[in-house]
This record gives C-alpha cells, sequence and structure tokens, in this order.
C-alpha cells in the first residue's frame, strides 16, 4: 500500500526554469575552477621560477673564483705607488659605477657603497682627497669619473636631483626641503645646493649627505664597451677628464 508522502505527485517545473539552473551550474563550476587555477597556478608559476633560479655548482664555482680574483688584483691596485695616482687640476669629481654584480668581493662592493653607489648606474659628486682616491683606485674597474662641467652639474641635480629625507627619496621640487635641512649652513635653494657642490664650499659633505645618489639612464645603444680596462686604452673604467661630459650628457 502507498503511503501519503509516496502518492504525492512531483512538482511541475518549467523547462525554462530547468535550463537557467544547468548554466547557472555550469557557470558556478567554471568559476570555481577559475579561482583554483587563479590561486594555484600562481604557487606554481612561483615554483617554477625558483627553479630556474637554482644555480649550477658551476656557476657557483665561477662566481667564487671571480671574486677571489677581483679581492686579488683590488690588493694588487692598492699596492700601487701615490705616484700612479693622477694629478687631478680639479677638487671635485663625478663617479659613476658601471659594472659590477655577482663578480666583485664582498670588500670591493663595501668600497662602492661607501662612496654611495649602491646601484649600477648611480652617480655621486665627490671631492678628490687622498682618501677618496685611494678608493677609487681600489675598484677603479667598476667606475668611471671625471670634471664634470657647471652645465651638466646643473642639469643632472635638476633633473635627477633627490632629496634623503626620513629614509626615503624625495625629489627637489620644493624649496622648503632643503631649507628645513641645509638652511643653517645658508642653503635654502637648489641654485645653493649646485653653488656649493661646484665650489666644493664648506658644506659640501653636509649637501652630499642631504642628496640621494644621481641614478642615470641605461645606455641602450651600446655606447659602454662593457671593458674593465682604463678608458685610455680603449675600456670604459678609470679617470676621464673633461670627457666624463659626453657620458653625463648621453646618460642623463
Amino acid at each position: 500500500m502507498m503511503t501519503e508522502e509516496e502518492g504525492q505527485p512531483l512538482p511541475y517545473v518549467s523547462e525554462i526554469v530547468l535550463k537557467k539552473r544547468k548554466i547557472r551550474d555550469e557557470l558556478a563550476i567554471t568559476r570555481r575552477t577559475q579561482l583554483d587555477l587563479g590561486k594555484y597556478g600562481a604557487k606554481k608559476s612561483k615554483k617554477q621560477s625558483d627553479v630556474s633560479d637554482i644555480k649550477r655548482p658551476e656557476q657557483f664555482i665561477k662566481e667564487f673564483r671571480d671574486r677571489e680574483l677581483d679581492l686579488i688584483r683590488m690588493k694588487q691596485r692598492a699596492k700601487r705607488p701615490k705616484s700612479m695616482i693622477p694629478k687631478l687640476r680639479s677638487n671635485l669629481l663625478f663617479v659613476i659605477r658601471l659594472q659590477g654584480k655577482n663578480d666583485m668581493h664582498p670588500k670591493t662592493r663595501k668600497i662602492l657603497y661607501n662612496l654611495g653607489m649602491r646601484k649600477l648606474f648611480s652617480g655621486v659628486f665627490v671631492k678628490a682627497t687622498e682618501g677618496v682616491m685611494e678608493m677609487l683606485q681600489k675598484v677603479e674597474p667598476y667606475v668611471t669619473y671625471g670634471y664634470p662641467n657647471l652645465k651638466n652639474m646643473k642639469e643632472l641635480i635638476y633633473k635627477k636631483g633627490y632629496a634623503r629625507i626620513d629614509k626615503k627619496a624625495v625629489p627637489l621640487t620644493d624649496n622648503n626641503i632643503i631649507e628645513q635641512t641645509l638652511g643653517k649652513h645658508g642653503i635654502i635653494c637648489i641654485e645653493d645646493i649646485v653653488h656649493e657642490i661646484a665650489n666644493v664650499g664648506p658644506h659640501f659633505k653636509e649637501v652630499i649627505q642631504f642628496m640621494a645618489p644621481l641614478m642615470l639612464s641605461k645606455l641602450e645603444d651600446g655606447l659602454i664597451k662593457g671593458k674593465k680596462q682604463p678608458y685610455k686604452e680603449g675600456g670604459d673604467a678609470g679617470n676621464r677628464g673633461d670627457e666624463i661630459n659626453d657620458l653625463i650628457s648621453k646618460m642623463n
């Protein structure tokens, strides 16, 4: 005997409603699949990139040998007699870092950091003291330097000048920032900064500490040869004298 529940007919659902339900369910499944792929696919791609970043043992050995060779050469350069350091006709130099990555010994990297050049194609103004010249001699294969003219100095500072404010780089677009930090030294605007650097004035050190390194543009047309030999021997490194201005103009 059929129970009362078994005898009740099923509720009627139109074909249109059934089709809508089917489409809705299919969309829900598709959306869930997309979310799963997005969630786990990112992890997969990250794993793949991590795998591609794994270095072979031969690469570690090569980098180690390059760093040790760099240290030996740096010590050899440091032993050069002071008479080999070129006599400069200006106390102001502009130094650009052109080389150096995995082939540098940590001591070489530390000297570059002390000069303010942590990144490739960064540039700094330095006072050509005996200590600075000895540092440049040690890291000579990785830098080039020379005498910047006033025109290039102005264009560099106005175009690429940044200040260090609370460990952040802030564009030199507001003289109030300059006055707040350097006003006690009588430096209240960008023109004062240019004047102090150009003349290697009494507050040159304070101005350089206030400014962040100037980040120059990478040359795409192969003007940098990628050679660590001295510039006068056909390479990129070392003293360029006044010819540093040609390089500054191309990288600014």
